[in-house]
């Protein structure tokens, strides 16, 4: 594809996990791809795992629960590739804990960043992504329609996400905008401290979820999949969530 052809992608909490393998699938799809990380050099990493090619992707530093450091990337993505076609927001955190003993810290974490952030990652890139004619791809979790012990906050973060983007759906396809939230069950990735390995063969993987988004992006103009679930197709007998059942708190930065 000619560089004046290729389309440009923006993904929030691109270093890792979904965020990367969307970025590669992306990529090999023949997209321009730039990523956010809290620090620029987790970014940097990861971009250059992704390409050498510095023509085609760009790293950044945002914090997507900063509605200016935001607004400062979308700009650095269009002083970099021209325009915006794709905007993933994908940065969360997971945090669990009973309501009984989550702090006010935990639970303004949690949704200034499922949330809020996305409103703020949303707001920063609305306007380009009108004129491209463009595409918003939410990342929630099929913890936005299932409830669990120790969820509060994160349950609420994630119905929050899926309401906000079908909301968001109706606002902008009007203006030949297409959005959708994917909505993940187990996926490979480093949620909740979890370091990947072997055994995580059977979950959904990063370059699936991938996939999918590139799948959504060829799709017809006339039809959008608004609300999509996505579970592994043969998970093991034993309960294996990747929510935590008994009292803990998670710290891990998606």
């Amino acid at each position: 594809m000619q560089a004046e052809n290729r389309k440009t992608a923006y993904i929030t909490g691109g270093t890792k996990g979904i965020g990367l393998g969307i970025a590669q699938s992306l990529l090999a799809a023949g997209y321009n791809v730039a990523i956010t990380g809290r620090k620029l050099s987790s970014a940097r990493e990861a971009a250059l795992l992704l390409s050498t090619d510095e023509t085609r992707v760009l790293a950044l530093e945002s914090d997507v629960g900063n509605a200016k450091a935001e607004r400062e990337a979308i700009q650095k993505v269009i002083n970099k590739f021209g325009k915006l076609d794709v905007l993933i927001a994908n940065a969360g955190v997971g945090y669990f804990a009973a309501i009984d003993e989550m702090s006010e810290d935990l639970w303004n974490e949690t949704i200034n960043t499922n949330l809020t952030g996305v409103f703020h990652t949303v707001r920063a890139g609305v306007e380009e992504i009108k004129r491209s004619r463009g595409y918003i791809i939410t990342i929630a979790s099929l913890a936005g329609t299932n409830f669990f012990e120790n969820g509060a906050a994160y349950n609420a973060s994630k119905y929050g996400l899926v309401g906000f983007t079908q909301a968001i759906m109706l606002d902008l396809r009007k203006y030949g905008v297409k959005v959708t939230t994917i909505m993940p069950g187990s996926v490979t990735s480093h949620f909740n401290n979890h370091i990947p390995n072997s055994t995580d063969a059977w979950k959904i993987q990063p370059e699936d979820i991938g996939e999918l988004v590139v799948d959504l992006l060829k799709m017809n103009p006339r039809a959008l999949p608004s609300k999509i679930e996505i579970r592994p197709a043969m998970p093991p007998e034993k309960n294996t969530s990747p929510f935590p059942k008994t009292n803990q708190q998670g710290n891990t930065k998606i």
